[in-house]
């Protein structure tokens, strides 16, 4: 693939309650952190991943922690970023998939080939495939019954002001074991939930041509300035930065 082809090559983003994920052109960030886990991966070529005043690692894929300042310098090739929230449950099954330690970044997952071989090829790429790749399988018959009723009922109304202590009493819980069942079964906290509910509701309107400030107060934040300041913290770059370039926005419930 040329540096021409890689330039004007489809930039797709996926939203999933905890979960984020960028294929495309990188966008060369400077350096920077963020609350959220990252696993990158070069999909055309290595990239080195640069700790200020200490390590620095070059590989295919890494995966650095949340919170962590870092450069990733990269060639004009295609990169893949997965974010993970740090709440969530499938952080280790990602860092056990790590061969490789250059504290505090981890290297070489395991399906670092399969992944560069899958997203090479001709046909879509399909999000669920990606997660099954880099997380493990996520089985979601195994959701509690009253937390799957709960999380689709903050889908439905991400705006909703709703208490983690006013929905236990509603599943006759305590908010203790609500909290810890629900943390268990969404894989990340409810809290955390909520935000992204929030995010891929802003997410799906957009994509499909809604006005970007209605959306955003709709969804819960309390302004348009309110909801890019979250996406920049969160992800290291601007909602606006990845919407100039036509990334193709997909959402997901689950």
């Amino acid at each position: 693939m040329t540096i021409e082809d890689v330039e004007s090559s489809h930039r797709q983003v996926w939203l999933w309650p905890g979960y984020a994920a960028y294929f495309g052109p990188s966008f060369h960030l400077d350096t920077h952190s963020t609350p959220v886990h990252c696993f990158a991966l070069g999909v055309d070529a290595p990239f080195t991943v640069e700790i200020p005043g200490g390590a620095s690692a070059l590989a295919r894929s890494a995966l650095i922690p949340a919170r962590t300042v870092h450069r990733i310098r990269s060639g004009p090739g295609r990169m893949l970023f997965y974010y993970l929230d740090p709440s969530s449950t499938r952080v280790g099954s990602v860092d056990a998939a790590m061969a490789g330690r250059s504290e505090p970044i981890a290297t070489g997952h395991r399906g670092e080939v399969v992944l560069c071989d899958y997203l090479s090829g001709a046909g879509p790429v399909d999000p669920a495939e990606l997660r099954r790749i880099i997380v493990g399988d996520n089985d979601a018959e195994s959701i509690d019954p009253r937390i799957r009723l709960t999380m689709d009922r903050m889908l439905a109304a991400p705006a909703e002001s709703m208490s983690a202590a006013d929905t236990a009493a509603e599943l006759g819980l305590s908010t203790s074991r609500f909290l810890h069942l629900f943390t268990g079964n969404a894989g990340t906290s409810f809290r955390r939930y909520r935000l992204w509910t929030r995010l891929l509701y802003v997410g799906t309107a957009v994509s499909r041509g809604d006005d970007f400030t209605t959306a955003a107060v709709d969804a819960g934040f309390a302004s348009p300035s309110h909801f890019s300041d979250t996406f920049r913290v969160m992800f290291g770059l601007t909602a606006s930065s990845v919407l100039s370039q036509n990334s193709e926005i997909t959402t997901l419930s689950a």
